[in-house]
């Protein structure tokens, strides 16, 4: 017995649990469980020979053995033999031959004690064999210095091994000049006469030994010394071998002066120093490959001190057979809850992973689910028909692997049994009644029951619960959804756990018409309209749709029913009168009647009259408008510019023309005898200023007095009592006459002294009056006149 503390209605409880096979802590680890220290690997048999396929168990006894070959049993016969370790032994391989079966195949060993079932990995058997030659050396011709190259093909298991024999005799593999390479190859460089012969390719395994066609070499005379551009005869193939194989890279260069050959990766990564060498001129050796290996190799000839170079490339694929990162651990659960086993593999390709549970394939359904590529195993609600020993077996094209773990279920002692005659029974289209009869025994510590409710096509982690008290044996589960089914069970709880679940049942909820659609419209022109509302695929499953129906409100009769499926959103209609209102009306309708309608009254006038108002737009006309606008914009920001340019040179150049032109002015108006005290006050008074505002002139800016401006300068041209406007305000002005213009009052403001009178030459019509900006209108029409070099809009100084 073991005690747990487990979450039982919304508490914790100290519960003793037993299993129904014995508990203990040891009995978590492989030795007390089932798992294999050996297993078989793949093999090649020779026929007729004894062949030995490994296997050893560790687990607790009695262990029973025994042996699949392609999935099935192998039978008790005198062929084959159980030895007491687990291995199996056939005593003469064979191939199949006059109805007897041949001994090739995938073999598995199978281990079962009382706590389950374990399988090993796949180990796949072959017999040895040796083909005929499909590639034959062929005679070569070289020259002295030059290279030669000899090749044979052969297939055979295992791989061949490939020996050259010249003139019969062995080759001298202790010369330099002479290489041989795994893959069948014979390279001889810096040719001599003596070179000279018949070679032969010697291939031999276990199977047999063959020899291939003799090939003559032919030693020419040394060649000329002329210059030969680098050329590469033989570049790298493309390969793909497993982990720990050797991979050959075969680069066979010439020219003259004899090119230097060199390796390099081309994703630029370097291609390191360990396991790594060269043979002959310039093949490339990895030993004992790794997955980090792979990749495209580039082989260079370089002319010596130049940098004319060829190349050639060859991909090189290496795999690696599953293995396992995360191991499955063996777990004990209380019955009712949830178990969880995790495993993750590597490999090149990647694995592909799947579950076994006693042996037998494990799929996903019912209480079993298979999360992120079958890596996470989940078992919710375990009972006792789940306690076994589960593999997680991960497998690609390079090989396969296999780790186990055992799942143990915990029972309280004293539990009750499973809830009885449970039955669901339809209310109403939301609500199902479940009863239930009392379990059978240890009923007395009932604390209550929960029933578990889903749909029946949800998967089982959709399931919610309800809680019903002990005395009640029958609960009305509302909130449904109608025409749906769903699935109950029940558990009855005591302080001391949950019993097992009751089994299951079904029931369907009733189904209803469905419920009023929402309806929008959409007016598109003067005689068509589009009706907009939300599909409802739920519809065409229980053999509904829409209706709709229209017509003017001033009639009867509606048109329709048009009939619609349930996955249709929209409808348009054309060919209406647009002085006419109309009433729209749509309903939803499926096997158990019709929903009510949802009315619309629209009209169409509006949209009519907007039509003969607008008529349809013309695009290019849009578009060249929208050209015209973007030109205009842009004339107009030059235009502008030029403006502030022109503004602010004008601003520079009127002020110091003012200053000149009213110190003029002042000497003009100043009388030219007597000293400068003795000046006849009323002029000064003309000029603004008494004699004892002088000194206020410069501080405070002061404006001239307009109306005594006015009667001292009239306008050109002008007859009548002042103030009123020039009659032709264009017409020449003599010469030597005073050219005035008008002006905004409040650009009077800026002179520096008052200004009354300037002289100069004829150049044409005098300015035509612009009108008063702001100000008192002190000269009849709003405007004062003013030398016509003072600026348009002068700021007066903030003392005014």
């Amino acid at each position: 017995a073991r005690e747990l503390e487990i979450p039982v209605c919304g508490f914790y409880t100290k519960v003793s649990f037993s299993s129904h096979l014995p508990f203990s802590d040891a009995g978590l680890g492989h030795s007390a469980e089932l798992a294999f220290a050996v297993e078989p690997s793949d093999d090649v048999a020779v026929p007729g020979q004894p062949v030995v396929l490994g296997c050893k168990v560790e687990g607790t006894p009695p262990v029973r053995i025994t042996w699949r070959k392609n999935g099935v049993e192998l039978a008790e016969s005198t062929h084959s033999t159980l030895l007491a370790n687990g291995s199996l032994l056939i005593h003469h391989f064979r191939l199949e031959r006059g109805g007897s079966p041949s001994d090739e195949g995938d073999y598995e060993c199978v281990a079962q004690n009382r706590f389950g079932l374990v399988v090993s990995r796949k180990a796949r058997i072959q017999a040895a064999t040796m083909s005929d030659f499909h590639v034959h050396p062929q005679a070569t011709v070289g020259e002295e210095g030059g290279v030669a190259r000899f090749q044979c093909q052969i297939h055979g298991l295992p791989k061949p091994l490939i020996t050259w024999e010249k003139n019969r005799v062995p080759i001298d593999t202790d010369n330099e000049r002479y290489t041989l390479l795994p893959k069948g190859v014979l390279q001889i460089t810096g040719l001599r006469a003596e070179d000279s012969g018949v070679f032969h390719c010697v291939a031999s395994n276990i199977a047999s030994v063959r020899i291939s066609h003799g090939a003559r070499l032919t030693v020419s005379g040394s060649g000329s010394g002329a210059y030969k551009e680098p050329t590469i005869l033989v570049g790298p193939e493309n390969l793909t071998l497993t982990v720990h194989q050797t991979a050959v890279l075969e680069c066979v260069a010439t020219g003259n002066p004899r090119p230097i050959v060199s390796w390099s990766r081309l994703d630029g990564r370097p291609i390191g120093v360990e396991g790594i060498q060269v043979l002959g001129t310039g093949n490339l050796i990895i030993s004992d490959v790794t997955v980090q290996h792979s990749g495209v190799y580039v082989c260079a000839a370089n002319r010596p001190g130049t940098r004319v170079r060829r190349t050639a490339q060859g991909r090189l694929v290496v795999q690696a057979p599953a293995e396992f990162v995360q191991h499955p651990q063996s777990i004990s659960r209380p019955a009712g809850t949830t178990a969880m086993f995790t495993c993750q593999a590597q490999g090149e390709p990647p694995p592909h992973v799947t579950w076994l549970k006693n042996g037998q394939v494990l799929g996903p359904g019912g209480h079993v689910r298979l999360k992120n590529n079958n890596s996470t195993l989940t078992i919710s609600g375990i009972g006792p028909e789940d306690e076994a020993i589960y593999q997680c077996v991960a497998e690609n094209s390079a090989g396969s692997s296999q780790a186990s773990a055992r799942l143990t279920v915990l029972w309280a002692e004293g539990l009750p049994g499973p809830p009885r005659n449970v039955q669901a029974v339809s209310v109403s289209s939301t609500e199902v009644r479940v009863s239930w009869s009392e379990p059978m025994v240890n009923t007395k510590e009932i604390i209550g029951y929960v029933l578990h409710i889903r749909k029946a096509a949800d998967p089982p982690e959709l399931e919610y619960q309800e809680a019903v008290s002990k005395s009640t044996f029958q609960h009305l589960v509302g909130d449904l959804e109608p025409s749906t089914a769903y699935s109950f069970y029940i558990k009855a709880y005591t302080p001391r756990g949950a019993s097992s679940a009751s089994m299951p049942t079904l029931a369907s909820t009733l189904g209803e018409a469905p419920a009023p659609p929402p309806l929008s419209v959409r007016v598109l022109g003067s005689s068509s309209l589009q009706l907009l509302w939300e599909p409802w695929p739920r519809l065409a499953q229980h053999e509904g749709g829409f209706k709709l129906f229209y017509r003017p409100a001033s009639k009867a009769s509606f048109t329709g029913p048009i009939l619609l499926p349930g996955t249709v959103s929209s409808y348009n209609l054309s060919r209406l009168d647009p002085r006419v209102v109309y009433e729209v009306k749509l309903l939803a309708y499926n096997q158990h009647g019709d929903s009510n309608a949802t009315v619309r009254f629209v009209s169409l006038r509006g949209a009519s009259e907007r039509t003969a108002l607008s008529p349809p737009c013309d695009c290019r006309k849009e578009d060249a408008a929208n050209q015209t606008s973007t030109t205009g914009i842009v004339i107009g920001i030059h235009i502008g510019v030029t403006c502030i340019i022109f503004c602010v040179l004008f601003l520079l150049f009127g002020q110091r023309g003012r200053v000149l032109l009213c110190k003029d002015v002042e000497n003009q108006l100043s009388p030219p005898q007597g000293p400068r005290s003795q000046r006849d006050p009323g002029i000064l008074a003309l000029n603004g200023v008494g004699r004892g505002e002088r000194g206020q002139l410069g501080r405070g800016e002061k404006c001239v007095d307009a109306k005594e401006l006015e009667q001292l300068f009239p306008p050109a041209g002008v007859v009548g009592p002042p103030g009123s406007r020039p009659t032709d305000p264009t017409a020449p002005v003599p010469c030597e006459e005073t050219q005035l213009s008008t002006l905004p009052l409040q650009g009077f403001g800026s002179l520096d002294r008052s200004a009354t009178e300037a002289k100069t030459p004829c150049t044409g019509p005098v300015a035509a009056p612009l009108p008063l900006d702001s100000g008192p209108d002190l000269l009849g029409e709003g405007q004062v006149t003013q030398l016509s070099e003072a600026p348009a809009a002068q700021p007066a100084h903030s003392g005014q």
